[in-house]
């Protein structure tokens, strides 16, 4: 796609573009891009002046209440108390079915692909089929150029048992999904299950920069539905669940985590969210500036090359990461219109684990 995605040295897409390809050992940051846009479909918005199939962007609670009512403007509050910097609402229509209210969940994910935004998530629980489907189209998305993360939660029942809260973060094990298997009690005591709370966490992902973690972030509540035993917090966080943690005085996130660890280091959010700047603002700069406009000689190749290293040496000025080195790649011959880069750093995450020996 024209700015860019993953790229196959057997089959070369044809389109132009800027075309990136992660390893473990070549990963790129960058920064530039707006960071705290979350995408919320709103299924209702009845007492609200929005129109069904359109979109809409809020920041604060006055226009939440405005769009969809005061009613049903809680999700998005949730979102920008979080920290987001707006929020892109979707009005979902009920779905075309005779004699059913069911939403069409495929075309409202199709909508949201022709939009900009950083993190998504649902107002509320989503069945499993449909939670497959989300993290199927985040993934898709992402082969394709377009990188967000996604956050899911369950219904209050289950988040009084981790353990099926952990299956749901095993089933929808990905480097780009968060699952929150905790339910929060409010300040009022009014007990929200994760997936209600999913929002919170949400705008804290989008509104946290990419150079700090939501590790031990403290949160607005007064406390969990469920306190886990120091094993359950074990096995969640071995399992890739995002757990919200009473520790005797605040409610904190445990440790900031993706469902799945394979694709990065020890699938850290903080670490994600650093890969999503990367793939978004080095196609969109790239996009602007460079392709179609510079010559492929070794002149055109040294403006490019100095341009990237340039954007990353911004990062490691800003901790994200350290030692960034941009090249021409030595396996891959840079002709014609084609260019072939290598790009290598060493990744800056927070401290999280801290072990003392002290000698008596």
């Amino acid at each position: 796609m024209a700015n860019g995605g993953q790229w196959d040295q057997t089959s070369l897409p044809i389109r132009p573009g800027l075309y990136l390809n992660f390893v473990e050992q070549a990963l790129a940051q960058i920064t530039g891009g707006p960071r705290g846009v979350v995408g919320l479909p709103i299924f209702k918005y009845d007492g609200g002046v929005i129109e069904a199939g359109k979109f809409y962007t809020v920041v604060n609670e006055k226009e939440a209440h405005e769009q969809v009512g005061a009613a049903n403007a809680a999700p998005i509050t949730r979102v920008l108390a979080g920290g987001a910097a707006e929020v892109l609402i979707y009005a979902v229509p009920p779905a075309q079915v005779p004699e059913t209210s069911e939403y069409d969940f495929v075309a409202l994910r199709d909508a949201y692909e022709a939009r900009q935004f950083n993190v998504f998530v649902y107002p509320g629980a989503v069945d499993a089929a449909e939670q497959d489907s989300t993290v199927a189209w985040t993934a898709r998305n992402r082969k394709e150029g377009k990188h967000f993360a996604t956050v899911f939660g369950g219904m209050a029942e289950e988040d009084q048992d981790p353990t099926v809260g952990n299956a749901r973060s095993i089933r929808l094990a990905d480097a780009y999904v968060v699952n929150l298997i905790t339910g929060v009690v409010l300040g009022d005591g009014t007990e929200l299950s994760s997936s209600e709370y999913a929002p919170y966490i949400a705008g804290l992902i989008a509104g946290t920069p990419i150079n700090k973690s939501i590790t031990y972030a403290t949160l607005p509540i007064s406390d969990v539905t469920k306190r886990l035993r120091n094993s359950e917090i074990n096995e969640a966080l071995t399992s890739g669940s995002l757990v919200l943690v009473h520790d005797g005085r605040n409610v904190k996130v445990e440790q900031g985590i993706t469902t799945k660890s394979d694709e990065i280091s020890r699938g850290k959010i903080r670490v994600m969210r650093a890969r999503q700047a990367v793939a978004t603002d080095i196609p969109a700069t790239a996009k602007d500036r460079y392709i179609g406009k510079i010559d492929n000689n070794p002149a055109g190749q040294v403006t490019l090359i100095a341009a990237i290293k340039a954007y990353l040496e911004t990062l490691e000025t800003n901790n994200v990461l350290m030692n960034p080195v941009v090249a021409l790649d030595p396996e891959r011959e840079s002709v014609g219109d084609c260019v072939f880069l290598t790009i290598s750093y060493t990744e800056v995450d927070s401290m999280e684990r801290i072990f003392l020996t002290i000698n008596v």
